[in-house]
């Protein structure tokens, strides 16, 4: 009888126990699964060049060095600087856009080369069957870096570098209108802003701005938005590394077409500057992507605006250019209208990690 007894009370221990395990099992799978959806989805950066965004809120790697991430951003911005300098010298030397556009897409591909030879995943992670939308994002991608490019020719580089601040506030425009994204009344108040700027600056009919050389900014800044919408479709599947290298395969040859029609011989200098060019576009694009790797997006971002400080102190020290009193009146207003754009983008993403939590 007292075996049969002990026989009972160990299976009911056995069966607590079985119940407690499963129970702690169900509570939590929904809070792994949870997880392990955040983490492959902070492992799916969309980056190419300027637009190197990261869609999560942790570094790539998993660290969080802040001031090292920061400072890395500020030499991505002072390298692309830089290379906007050697940009318009080059123009101003008669190098074609579309030259300067080559040059610089052609130093980039070893760099590109070389990440993907170190990646974990190595040559198999470039296959992709977005191509259709590889294509798209080339296109809409190398008529907005020509743009840019000219732009920078067309202008002094501190009212360059203003107008496509305007960027941001161009993307979540088209990202409510065309992708039906929901934008609170903070959102439209800070994009309606950010337009009162882009007025104080251009200054329709009075300003000191060339006509010509604001428009081709503003399109630059439209087209650019344009592939930030286009990056975050890719950004669902592909990794960076894929969007960047695609987006090499498939403007080179239009661009080597375009090089051997308008490029033509040059000095040494100006060979210089289209090195300089390359040179500093792709440590920028190396330094953007290693800045993610340090630091989460909302703690790196902020310092793009620092591309201001730099274009103007180059602007001033190589090309005698001083910014005008309509830059230092409405670049502190697209800023800020940028900025406030970008935090509610960070409450935003962290309520939904939450949600998803």
């Amino acid at each position: 009888m007292a075996s049969h007894e002990m026989g009972a009370t160990k299976l009911q221990k056995q069966y607590s126990y079985a119940t407690m395990r499963n129970c702690i099992a169900g509570r939590i799978a929904p809070i792994t699964g949870s997880i392990t959806r955040v983490y492959h989805h902070s492992m799916r950066p969309m980056t190419t060049d300027v637009l190197d965004k990261v869609p999560t809120e942790q570094p790539v790697l998993g660290q969080n060095r802040p001031m090292a991430g920061i400072l890395t951003r500020l030499a991505a911005m002072l390298s692309l600087a830089i290379m906007f300098a050697f940009v318009k010298l080059a123009g101003q030397d008669g190098v074609h856009v579309t030259e300067s556009l080559f040059y610089r897409q052609l130093t980039a591909m070893p760099l590109i080369c070389f990440l993907i030879w170190r990646s974990e995943a190595g040559w198999p992670a470039i296959k992709s069957n977005k191509h259709v939308l590889h294509i798209l994002r080339s296109t809409l991608g190398i008529f907005a870096m020509g743009l840019n490019f000219w732009a920078m020719t067309l202008l002094p580089l501190a009212d360059a570098t203003t107008i496509s601040f305007t960027v941001p506030i161009f993307a979540t425009l088209f990202a409510a209108v065309i992708l039906r994204e929901k934008v609170g009344i903070r959102r439209w108040s800070a994009i309606l802003i950010g337009f009162i700027g882009v007025l104080v600056v251009i200054q329709p009919g009075g300003s000191l701005i060339p006509a010509f050389g604001a428009t081709v900014a503003l399109i630059g800044a439209l087209v650019t938005a344009s592939v930030t919408l286009v990056i975050r479709m890719l950004g669902r599947t592909e990794t960076s590394i894929v969007t960047i290298f695609w987006f090499s395969v498939y403007t080179l040859p239009a661009l080597a077409i375009c090089a051997y029609i308008y490029g033509g011989g040059h000095e040494a200098k100006t060979w210089g500057y289209l090195l300089g060019v390359g040179i500093f576009g792709a440590i920028g694009q190396l330094t953007i992507t290693q800045s993610l790797r340090l630091a989460p997006v909302s703690t790196v971002m902020p310092m793009d605006y620092s591309a201001l400080v730099w274009a103007t102190i180059i602007g001033i020290v190589v090309f005698s250019q001083w910014p005008g009193l309509s830059i230092l009146l409405g670049a502190p207003i697209i800023i800020g209208s940028g900025l406030f754009i970008a935090w509610r983008e960070h409450v935003k993403a962290a309520r939904e990690a939450a949600q998803a939590l």
